[in-house]
């Protein structure tokens, strides 16, 4: 049970901390009305609000929810390891920095064995399975280190016409080609011929959390 929350309380954290990571965005009360298998939206509208005014969750709009505290996860399941806030992006909002605001659904401790300082890094959950022969598979949460530039051969994660998307990076005659690795053959190369951004390297896989 966390500090501060009595049990009911902090099950309906880790309700809404499982959807933030699993599905990439905030229950509705509807959702943890059906969860916890009650009949009026009150308590569950009660318990939300104790955990804002408590400092565990905040409201991103009348509707979206974001996890300001992590409840009981550090990846690496590292007892004492040192560890740092990592923003978890969910939707890229179109036309929105990958790391706006609207795009964090939670923070989520990382050890500081892999998201070593003074590197910023941000989780991103991928989707498809356009890089299943690199160990990315669709869902599985990567780490990425933010870096505008890549080398080739670099697993980066690009924002191409406002939607984020992980390949190989090479630069071959003076043109960016982005390359799947996936035993799906219907996954091309990518060859860029407009504007497109480098986010980051990814680090490594988290797999499924």
């Amino acid at each position: 049970m966390a500090i501060g929350l009595s049990k009911k309380e902090t099950g309906v954290l880790r309700a809404i901390r499982n959807h933030l990571i699993d599905v990439g965005e905030s229950p509705s009360v509807r959702q943890l009305m059906k969860e916890f298998e009650y009949k009026s939206p009150r308590s569950i509208s009660i318990y939300i609000d104790n955990l804002i005014k408590k400092g565990w969750i905040k409201r991103k709009s009348d509707t979206t929810l974001q996890l300001v505290k992590d409840i009981d996860i550090e990846i690496n399941n590292k007892e004492c390891a040192q560890t740092v806030k990592v923003p978890l992006v969910g939707v890229v909002s179109c036309g929105s920095p990958i790391l706006a605001e609207v795009n964090v659904s939670a923070e989520i401790l990382v050890s500081t064995d892999i998201a070593k300082p003074p590197y910023k890094y941000f989780l991103l959950r991928a989707k498809g399975d356009s890089m299943n022969q690199n160990k990315i598979n669709d869902g599985d949460i990567v780490l990425v280190r933010q870096q505008p530039n890549a080398n080739n051969g670099d697993m980066v994660v690009a924002l191409i016409d406002d939607e984020a998307t992980i390949k190989e990076f090479f630069c071959e005659a003076g043109a960016i080609v982005l390359k799947p690795r996936s035993t799906n053959e219907t996954h091309k190369p990518i060859i860029l011929t407009r504007d497109f951004k480098i986010q980051g390297i990814v680090v490594t896989t988290i797999g499924k959390l």
